[in-house]
């Protein structure tokens, strides 16, 4: 049995929101902060990271 590799999203805000994105199936929805240091967040319900991209705003 293998288990897939969380997904990775790429985004152009500091704050997002994930839910799953499985509808019924998902999670609660939370909000996240990515910090400014590190660039990127993970999820603790699913594991999804989120990226900022590169060309994103920094005032987002």
């Amino acid at each position: 049995m293998t288990i897939q590799a969380p997904e990775t999203r790429t985004v152009t805000s500091r704050r997002i929101a994930c839910d799953g994105g499985e509808g019924a199936l998902g999670h609660p929805r939370v909000w996240l902060q990515i910090p400014e240091d590190r660039g990127w967040v993970e999820c603790g319900y699913c594991d999804c990271k989120y990226v900022l991209a590169p060309d994103a705003s920094a005032a987002h």
